[in-house]
This record gives C-alpha cells, sequence and structure tokens, in this order.
C-alpha cells in the first residue's frame, strides 16, 4: 500500500510539474523592447510616441482573448496608466508598432483611456530625475468580454478578475533627458 502512495505521489509531481511548466512558457516578447533594458527614445513623449510592436507565444489552450495594459509604478503621484487594449481575440499573437488611437482597431481590438484622458497608447513622459520602470503586463484570459471602448485600466481589472489564467510581461526603463 506504501508503495502505490509512493507512487501515485510520484505521478502527480511528474504531471503537476509538466503542466507548471507549460503554463511558464507564456513569453511576451519585442522586437522594439528588451526587458530589463532602456526603451528607446522613438517610443516616448520625447520622440514619436508611437507604440512597441509586441509578440507572445505559449499561452494556454483554454485562452478566449487578451488585454495589454501598459503602467508605470514609479510615477510621482502612483501608478500611471500608459495604454488599456482589451478584446484581443485569442488568434492574435502580434500589435504592429505604431497602432493608432481608434476606438475599435481590426479585429475588434478595443482600446481604453489611459491617463493622460486619451485613447490609445502614449508613451513613457516621466519628470525629469531618475529611471522610470514601464511594465507591458499581457493577460491570458478564459474568455470573451466583449467590452465596450474608453474603459479603464480599473474597469478592465474589474472585468478579467476571475478569468486571468496566464500572464505574460515585459519591463523597461525610461529616464526623460
Amino acid at each position: 500500500m506504501e508503495r502505490i502512495l509512493i507512487l501515485f505521489l510520484f505521478i502527480s509531481f511528474i504531471i503537476g510539474g509538466f503542466a507548471f511548466s507549460s503554463e511558464s512558457k507564456f513569453k511576451l516578447t519585442s522586437s522594439d523592447l528588451e526587458n530589463g533594458k532602456f526603451i528607446d527614445v522613438k517610443f516616448t513623449c520625447q520622440g514619436d510616441n508611437i507604440s512597441p510592436m509586441l509578440k507572445w507565444e505559449g499561452f494556454s489552450k483554454k485562452t478566449e482573448s487578451f488585454v495589454l495594459i501598459v503602467d508605470d509604478p514609479d510615477a510621482p503621484f502612483g501608478t500611471f496608466v500608459h495604454w488599456v487594449l482589451y478584446n484581443i481575440p485569442k488568434y492574435v499573437n502580434e500589435l504592429e508598432s505604431g497602432i493608432g488611437r481608434d476606438k475599435i482597431l481590426k479585429n475588434g481590438i478595443t482600446q481604453g483611456i489611459n491617463d493622460f484622458g486619451k485613447i490609445g497608447y502614449d508613451g513613457p513622459c516621466p519628470p525629469p530625475g531618475r529611471p522610470h520602470r514601464y511594465f507591458f503586463k499581457l493577460y491570458a484570459l478564459d474568455t470573451n468580454l466583449n467590452l465596450e471602448p474608453s474603459l479603464s485600466k480599473k474597469e478592465v481589472l474589474e472585468k478579467i478578475e476571475g478569468h486571468i489564467i496566464g500572464k505574460a510581461e515585459l519591463m523597461g526603463y525610461y529616464q526623460r533627458k
């Protein structure tokens, strides 16, 4: 009986380990942004202020849609939101550089309002001083939410609560010169 229990625990560990390792393969990458490095000025308010290209892979087969949130936790008065993008279909796994400010993009991808009070992406724009961190957070969801345009980060996070099955992230620095 003891051998059966040990065998059962060993098999459970192996299966659980494989399940965990497949979830950890969810990655967000970019040819425009290297994780942990400084963000090129063209993606900031001091440059062209365009969104960088983003690509993701390794997400769960149970994924039905994605949400992307970009924010700066180092802002002087609390976390500052630079981009809220949602209703990203499961078959989309890349965003090209320079996405415009349309409320609804091709494939039904929807943009929310950032803390500049605008629709779409607005790049890093910290006050002079030390570098700030900018997190590009991609959430894999187990559902399609079909949310209306112009929602805030807070509203989107409330809607996706209980539906997040994976998260991938990139972080870049920027310091105003």
